[in-house]
This record gives structure tokens, sequence and C-alpha cells, in this order.
């Protein structure tokens, strides 16, 4: 009797021990099956988001460029400043001379009274020139 039950506690280790033996063989198996049935689920999603990614990045590089192109040319426009004031100056030398040329010929026109010829016009006011 001692040996049948010796037998049945035998048989019962050894088939927890085959089972465990299988499911230890098979873990990996079921594992990698499980991966790779969440990659095929993922993968599309994830190639959309690199995409959508990508294309972000082309335009946010494409806006980063423009704002430092505009502030680049703000910064060449506040360093203009100098060259706006040189053109300021030779424009009221320029309207200067035109007055005394326009009050000179004025007089020589009293003077002498020619017909009047299509270059010599009234005296404006500098705002006019």
């Amino acid at each position: 009797m001692e040996d049948q039950e010796m037998q049945l506690k035998v048989r019962r280790v050894s088939d927890k021990f085959t089972e465990s033996m299988y499911v230890l063989a098979n873990e990996p198996s079921v594992a990698l099956y499980r991966l790779q049935e969440h990659v095929r689920r993922s993968l599309p999603e994830l190639a959309q988001h690199k995409t959508d990614m990508q294309s972000w990045e082309e335009q946010s590089q494409g806006a980063i460029y423009t704002v430092e192109y505009a502030c680049s040319a703000v910064k060449s426009m506040t360093n203009s400043t100098v060259y706006f004031k040189n053109v300021d100056s030779l424009l009221r030398q320029a309207i200067s001379m035109k007055e005394q040329i326009n009050s000179s010929q004025g007089r020589s026109l009293h003077d002498v009274t020619p017909s009047p010829s299509p270059l010599v016009s009234a005296p404006h006011a500098p705002h006019d020139i």
C-alpha cells in the first residue's frame, strides 16, 4: 500500500514538474507572441505620429528661419538710422540750394524779361519738392 501511495505521490510530483517545465518552456513564446500582437497593432499609429512630428519639425524650422530673418532685418534697420539722418541732411541741403537758385532766377527774371522757360518754375514750398 505504501508502494502505491508512493507511486501516486511520485506521479503527482512528476506531473507538476512536467507542467511547470511546459509552462516555463512556452512562456517566452507566449510573451513574444503578445509582443508581436502589440507591435502589429501599434506600429502603424506610431509611424503616423513619426511622420506628423517630422512635418511639424519642418514647419517649425521654416518659421524659425523666417523669424530670424525678420529679426536680422529689424536689427539692420535700427543700424541704418545714421544713413537716414545723412539722407535727411542732404535733402535739406538740396531744398535750400533749390530755393536759392529759384530766388536768384526770380531776381534775374525781373532784370531781363525773356519769355518764361518751361524749366524755370515758380518757387515751391519745401514740402512740395
